[in-house]
């Protein structure tokens, strides 16, 4: 028996949740919308955690910007010309911030409205149904809790061989736009690296990208990437693949780094900024899960069940914690099956996909099964493309560098997975999300009448490729 057992505890409640990230305040919200007593536990002084505060929300304003000045001076081919944009950084970052500020004072009135005890401070188990909360200026609060969501989401990973800079920063230093630099560096090839070089690269910034695998973005099928890749060739500088950062020496004139690998340079490169995107890493090893005898993988990880719980029963873990992938709206769904068996009900996550977005330009998505998985799992599957190059609404809008792609089962000829390239991808992956999770067939989908011209009906008219019945391009023999 811990000593937090036997002494008068701060607070009680219902349902304490660990982490005020979107999983972590849906779950609280969720919760207290059945009834429960909540309390949310946050580090930051306001909800949202990094997603909110230095992660999806402030880089998608940095990248609708960045969008909008790439646009204007695409324009110029279509008769228009504006002259170079003037970038005030101090008003761009005021934008972001206001951005999120504005969402984090809405997520403090609904907190508010649903009687959310919400406690700033780092959370830590004493036992399995006591917390330790100690706030910035080590005042300690005690919480009595009966049932635990364990939403504490992840850290950047750091490279621990790179000297201690200023001109260093991870994703959350970038964000904070205090200079654009002459020349930059992006340690990985992955979503948040290239989002960030998407943006400093419109702003100015001359980009080297570094990836130590053989390819970038390496979740997404590779004719997806090919289109990326052509539509940035002259984006960056370099995208040096196969290659490794060694070492890093801080000078006056900048950052030299040292490079190894099949693309490497041979001399040592400076650099005014660099960004390290290498990766992210469970927060689950900083809140003492043994103590409650939550069990965490090696690789940092806490095992659940379709229910979301623990090996301990009265113990949930969502979102990034809870394994991968490490993605906002997996860990909201998560975050509200969680709750719903935190409040009695009885609930399970059974979703078929996640889709995930790199918003860069052009956009990628992509959801269910990818062409890599299907032929390393094994899955007999035909495909479907539809080229943009045949989209009407592309044509007009100057952006038919794009794809739509969809993957059906060859067994029961429904929706397995699908892949799209393009601007607004993100946006209309959505159809294909639904499609997955309905086991809707091609029919369904080439039947399915969408609005003209749009990019969207480039989802049915891949689905009419599928059967063969589609007129928007040379005839084809269907397989």
């Amino acid at each position: 028996m811990s000593a937090e057992s036997t002494r008068e505890p701060d607070h009680t409640c219902d349902v304490v949740v660990l982490g005020a990230g979107p999983g972590g305040y849906s779950a609280a919200f969720r919760a207290a919308d059945l009834g429960a007593r909540v309390i949310l536990i946050d580090r930051w002084p306001v909800l949202g955690g990094v997603c909110l505060n230095v992660g999806c929300i402030p880089s998608k304003a940095l990248l609708h910007t960045a969008f909008i000045i790439d646009a204007a001076r695409r324009l110029a081919a279509h008769g228009v010309a504006f002259a170079n944009p003037e970038i005030d950084l101090k008003k761009l970052a005021g934008h972001k911030d206001a951005v999120v500020k504005k969402l984090t004072n809405g997520l403090a009135a609904m907190a508010k409205a649903r009687k959310v005890i919400v406690l700033q401070g780092t959370g830590t188990f004493s036992d399995p149904h006591h917390l330790v909360v100690t706030t910035a200026d080590h005042h300690v609060a005690h919480v009595r809790f009966d049932n635990a969501i364990i939403a504490a989401g992840s850290e950047a990973v750091t490279l621990p061989f790179l000297p201690d800079d200023p001109r260093i920063v991870d994703s959350t230093g970038a964000l904070e736009l205090r200079q654009i630099p002459k020349r930059m560096l992006v340690i990985g090839g992955g979503i948040i690296g290239l989002e960030m070089a998407t943006v400093y690269s419109t702003l100015g910034a001359r980009i080297d990208v570094v990836e130590a695998l053989d390819g970038v973005m390496l979740g997404a099928d590779r004719d997806l990437v090919s289109v990326w890749q052509k539509a940035n060739a002259r984006r960056f500088d370099r995208v040096m693949t196969q290659t490794k950062v060694v070492a890093a020496d801080a000078k006056a004139d900048g950052i030299h780094v040292r490079f190894e690998g099949k693309n490497a340079p041979e001399e040592a490169l400076a650099y005014d900024l660099v960004l390290v995107a290498v990766g992210r890493r469970p927060n689950s090893m900083l809140i003492g899960a043994d103590k409650a005898g939550v069990a965490v993988t090696e690789r940092g990880f806490i095992s659940v069940d379709k229910q979301m719980r623990t090996n301990v029963e009265h113990i949930f873990a969502i979102g990034d914690v809870a394994g991968e992938p490490m993605l906002a709206h997996k860990a909201v769904h998560e975050g509200h099956v969680a709750a719903e068996n935190a409040a009695g009900r009885t609930s399970f996550f059974d979703a078929r996909q996640f889709p995930s977005v790199a918003y860069t330009d052009p956009e990628i998505a992509w959801s269910g099964v990818t062409e890599i998985e299907a032929k390393r799992q094994g899955i007999s599957y035909r495909k479907a493309v539809f080229p943009w190059a045949a989209s009407g609404r592309a044509i007009a809008n100057g952006r038919d560098d794009g794809l739509t792609k969809l993957l059906f089962d060859t067994e029961t000829q429904r929706i397995i997975g699908g892949g799209i390239v393009g601007i607004e991808a993100g946006n209309l992956i959505s159809e294909i999300c639904l499609a997955i999770e309905m086991g809707a067939d091609a029919i369904d989908i080439g039947k399915t009448i969408h609005p003209h011209p749009t990019l969207s009906e480039s989802v049915g008219m891949a689905a009419e490729v599928f059967e063969g019945v589609c007129t928007d391009l040379p005839p084809q023999k269907r397989a």
